[in-house]
């Protein structure tokens, strides 16, 4: 069905239908609109398990760019996201899309956080279909082979590269590593240990949501390397940093994105991680739609966005922009339009109601160049963006910026 037989619904009538409930939007209303009925698209998202943590920042991200778009309207209509949970887990991914493309039918779906969630539910539900998938924050290597799966975060290779280049820069030649046994864990270890010049003194996985690693941190510990390196997660972090403290071990700690929270600072003794460096994705703080986002963000929740939601909230934007400029309200059309609408060569803007301005003029896909509040997109024909890192330093139990990396 063509957009433009679409009409608008009353925003404040919309808002008390939704209330605080997992999906946000009108019950019952159909993917493809028509009528009174507004654009709907799902969301896979980790609202339980190991990775809920990233879930709730995506959320909140999720509606603050939810309000800017339908504070402007798409066309004159309004966007829902319907919102599943994934249980940070590649079957409750898949079970979530099913529900979401199958019985929903929704044209576009965000989904979801870890890399092996989303290329379960990329090869389970969306491969061989027009549905457009993209990712919030999944960083494994491995998305880049699949050029159908999207995603809004940079490919875990930059942070690779930057902390093989950190820990040879402080002054080491050897390292302990541990990662988490799954496709992000796995391909982040590789892309490390491929761009590590010295030598690997441990190189061993873990498995997710165990009660003590105790094994895995002693076997670290007899190798002799001062430098460990761990790819995993925050709960299972925690649990590795008390095991390290308790056992009085010494060494110099580093980490990939996903071990850094306020999970694991609350959860862990002051003074156990002093001095640990973490490289995670960043937005470009310095820029104003950055520090617009961040004010928004911190006005609503009393506290500082991370880069995750700033990820979550463009791909909202991002979607939105696809379905005002696609031909109709389609996976194929959609499609056709997700990447043009983030690419340089049109008119550089910096929110939805700028972009949607252009469109609404008259402007093609390729005439507008969303920059987004988690910094430039510009999808590659594998579906990776262009991405920003920052160097995090634990000092007094806190996460400090120390530098930033440009991929």
């Amino acid at each position: 069905m063509r957009k433009d037989t679409m009409k608008s619904i009353d925003r404040r009538t919309m808002l008390k239908l939704t209330g605080g409930a997992g999906v946000v939007g009108l019950a019952g209303c159909s993917s493809f609109g028509g009528g009174d009925e507004a654009y709907n698209i799902g969301m896979v998202d980790a609202q339980t398990g190991s990775l809920s943590a990233f879930g709730e920042r995506n959320q909140r991200g999720k509606d603050l760019a939810l309000s800017a778009v339908n504070d402007v309207g798409i066309g004159g209509s309004e966007l829902e996201i319907t919102v599943e949970d994934s249980g940070s887990e590649n079957q409750g991914g898949i079970s979530a899309a099913q529900k979401l493309v199958n019985q929903d039918g929704v044209p576009f779906l965000i989904g979801a956080v870890g890399s092996g969630v989303s290329l379960a539910i990329y090869e389970s539900v969306i491969e061989g279909t027009d549905v457009v998938q993209l990712s919030q924050n999944s960083t494994g290597l491995g998305l880049t082979d699949f050029p159908g799966l999207l995603r809004m975060s940079p490919t875990g290779r930059t942070q690779a590269v930057a902390l093989a280049d950190i820990i040879a820069d402080d002054g080491y030649d050897e390292v302990a590593l541990t990662y988490v046994n799954n496709d992000y864990g796995q391909s982040l270890a590789d892309a490390f240990v491929d761009s590590w010049e010295g030598s690997v003194a441990y190189n061993n996985s873990h498995d997710q949501e165990q009660q003590s690693y105790a094994s895995v941190i002693s076997e670290m510990n007899g190798s002799d390397a001062d430098a460990w390196l761990f790819i995993t997660y925050q709960a299972e972090f925690s649990t590795m940093v008390n095991e390290i403290y308790s056992s009085g071990y010494e060494a110099m700690l580093y980490g990939a994105d996903s071990v850094s929270g306020d999970n694991v600072l609350e959860n862990t003794p002051e003074g156990s991680m002093e001095g640990m460096k973490i490289v995670v994705p960043s937005a470009p703080v310095d820029q104003q739609n950055y520090k617009d986002f961040a004010s928004a963000f911190e006005s609503e929740y009393d506290q500082s966005p991370t880069s995750w939601a700033a990820y979550a909230y463009d791909c909202v934007v991002t979607a939105a922009l696809s379905i005002q400029a696609a031909d109709e309200f389609t996976g194929a059309a959609l499609g056709e339009v997700v990447r043009d609408v983030t690419r340089p060569e049109g008119e550089q803007v910096t929110s939805f109601e700028a972009a949607s301005e252009v469109l609404s003029d008259g402007g093609g896909p390729a005439d507008v160049d969303y920059q987004g509040v988690s910094g430039p997109i510009d999808f590659d024909e594998n579906g990776d963006p262009v991405g920003f890192l920052q160097v995090l330093e634990v000092q007094d139990h806190s996460y400090e910026g120390v530098g930033f990396i440009e991929s």
